[in-house]
């Protein structure tokens, strides 16, 4: 009896210490399941996944064994572009609703409805200042006013956020706020110098989420400069933001830099990415024998724009006998190298239509050199008299094809664009990209 008695006494408080996120997903048909991960400094741990049910609402049940900290919801894949951080702690449920168009909103959860309100009132002050300059006014009231406002919105929540994890993230967050007037040219110069005045990069509040990412990449894209072209400027700006983040455990430096030469190598501005690659994260990959990131980085350099392409044999299996390698063709002014498949559909529909547009060019204006990666070659080879004119490789082994390797392909159809010296002068996303490439060219020679 004392033992029935006992678990009847130990069921209200172990209810006590569950807590859910839950909330709603629209349009509903757009998601169906989410994923937790606990967010750590360096890794992000699997907690739990949920359903999204046809009515685009989802639970999550988090048992006392759930530790307060920021945890991040994954909707979508890829996993780092499609998701959001929400701050758990330990005492409350968390209710939200998420929209592709609007993002996330807080139905219940103080510290993230709190959080969320310092940012959207901080972005109003701030705009409230650029339509203040913009407007070139003159009132210099009006603007210690709105400076005013920014210092008390600042400290009145960071004092409503007291013993909060949210109180990270405001402190943190807090903007540079001259003490008097000013013109527009001396506080954007003010507010580049003390962007990161209150970032600490050895927090780990501040590393277990989007938060130093999110900083530092404003920062290289949003602070310009009248001097200086935009190559350099971001240069500049890197070298910034490297120099703040030497506090940080040099797992953290590896984290932020990859993600700022990420983001340069998606926008293709390769002379900025291949800067961080020099200046930081090979000397980082090279401290933690990271030998995947150092393959990566110096692969990425090697296929950039302006270099000399990987070589390789035409030669292949007695077939383009006296061609030697790629270096030595002197049979056109540009080359394109196709890396294709004959099971792939986006190949079967994309090849035929560079044969057609090739065939229209002048003669020697583009030869094709076609790479066909595969397990076997019945196929490839029942396909490639129909583009006689293209030079053909024999890629055997398909991914594991050490030309493929030396150019970095992970899919099939990816072209290459080499001018006669057989430098890289484009990586055209498709056939229509490769398309505007020579329309392109063609128009500004006709304009010449």
């Amino acid at each position: 009896m004392k033992h029935i008695i006992l678990i009847l006494y130990l069921i209200p408080s172990f209810l006590l210490g569950q807590h859910v996120i839950k909330g709603t997903f629209s349009p509903a048909e757009s998601y169906n399941v989410l994923l937790l991960y606990k967010v750590t400094p360096t890794i992000s741990e699997y907690v739990a996944n949920a359903k999204i049910d046809d009515m685009g609402k989802f639970e999550i049940k988090l048992d006392s064994t759930i530790q307060k900290g920021v945890y991040r919801l994954v909707y979508a894949m890829p996993q780092e572009d499609y998701n959001f951080d929400v701050i758990y702690n330990g005492k409350e449920d968390v209710e939200l609703k998420f929209n592709a168009e609007t993002g996330v909103t807080y139905e219940s959860s103080f510290e993230n409805r709190l959080l969320t309100s310092y940012t959207n009132s901080m972005s109003m002050v701030t705009q409230s200042i650029g339509n203040y300059f913009r407007r070139k006014s003159r009132d210099t009231t009006a603007l210690n006013t709105i400076f005013k406002t920014q210092r008390e919105t600042q400290a009145n929540y960071e004092n409503a956020a007291k013993g909060t994890i949210a109180l990270e993230f405001i402190k943190a967050n807090k903007p540079y706020t001259p003490k008097g007037y000013t013109d527009i040219d001396l506080y954007i110069k003010s507010l580049k110098k003390h962007y990161f005045d209150f970032v600490d990069f050895s927090n780990p509040t501040l590393q277990s989420s989007n938060f130093l990412t999110e900083k530092t990449l404003n920062y290289v894209f949003g602070m310009s400069s009248k001097n200086a072209d935009k190559i350099t400027t971001f240069k500049q700006n890197i070298d910034v933001v490297s120099q703040k983040m030497k506090v940080a455990p040099i797992e953290i430096q590896r984290i932020l830099l990859f993600d700022l030469w990420q983001q340069m190598a998606d926008l293709k501005i390769e002379p900025v990415a291949n800067y961080i690659a020099e200046e930081y994260l090979m000397d980082i990959a090279v401290k933690l024998n990271d030998q995947e990131l150092l393959h990566t980085l110096i692969l990425y350099k090697d296929l950039s724009n302006g270099t000399k392409a990987p070589d390789f044999s035409l030669e292949v299996d007695g077939k383009n006998k006296g061609l030697g390698k790629l270096s030595n063709l002197n049979v056109a002014e540009h080359y394109v190298l196709i890396f294709w498949s004959s099971g792939c559909s986006h190949c079967l529909d994309e090849v035929p239509q560079l044969k057609m547009f090739v065939d229209e060019l002048p003669k020697v204006t583009v030869k094709v050199v076609a790479i066909g990666l595969e397990d076997e070659p019945t196929k490839w080879n029942a396909l490639i008299p129909k583009y006689s004119d293209f030079i053909h490789v024999y890629g055997q082994g398909k991914w594991e094809n050490h030309i493929a390797a030396s150019y970095g392909v992970k899919s099939t159809p990816t072209y290459f664009i080499l001018n006669k010296a057989k430098e890289i002068l484009d990586k055209p996303e498709d056939f229509e990209a490769v398309k505007a490439f020579f329309k392109n060219k063609v128009s500004k020679i006709s304009s010449e």
